[in-house]
């Protein structure tokens, strides 16, 4: 791992806690799933592994930590797999379909994390549908982050992770 990924990870880490924890009065709306499709299109999956697992951490140390903190790793980690895969074109691609994609990754989000949820109630279709309001919430929450944070936060990791290079000496 170089020190400049490893950097722009923790930067992302935070940016994805003081998101979270800025938006709580919206029920479901954060930027962390968008910071983490960005980490993984920039840096890969493995960073965006990283990013959704230490914010899930830290922001569930502040609002609370239960047996969903697990399902919301792996499921946010499933979305870094799946952004890290769609990274390699995403250039090829409109970003207004890639905020669609946002959008997309916050249902599949509540999807994921319903199931193991549901096993406590034992009806998966009646708690996935009583959770829907809130992962549309989550869903239109991405396509606006992504729409906003998309630009700048590419032309910053690209710009400090590709164009700088370790200073060398000339012969």
């Amino acid at each position: 791992m170089e020190t400049r990924k490893i950097t722009l990870c923790a930067l992302l880490i935070a940016l994805s806690v003081v998101g979270r924890m800025t938006f709580t009065f919206i029920p479901n709306v954060q930027p962390v799933t968008v910071l983490i499709i960005i980490t993984s299109f920039v840096l890969g999956p493995l960073y965006g592994v990283i990013v959704a697992c230490l914010s899930t951490w830290i922001t569930n140390l502040l609002l609370g930590m239960g047996l969903w903190t697990i399902w919301q790793m792996l499921s946010w980690s499933i979305v870094a797999g799946l952004s890290g895969w769609l990274g390699k074109i995403r250039r090829k691609v409109p970003v207004l379909v890639l905020s669609l994609y946002a959008g997309f990754c916050g249902l599949l989000y509540g999807l994921l994390i319903s199931y193991p949820m549901s096993q406590f109630i034992g009806n998966f279709w009646l708690y996935y549908l009583s959770g829907l309001p809130f992962d549309l919430n989550h869903a239109l929450g991405n396509i606006l982050f992504f729409l906003v944070l998309y630009p700048a936060f590419t032309r910053l990791a690209e710009s400090s992770v590709i164009n700088l290079r370790p200073f060398q000496r000339k012969p």
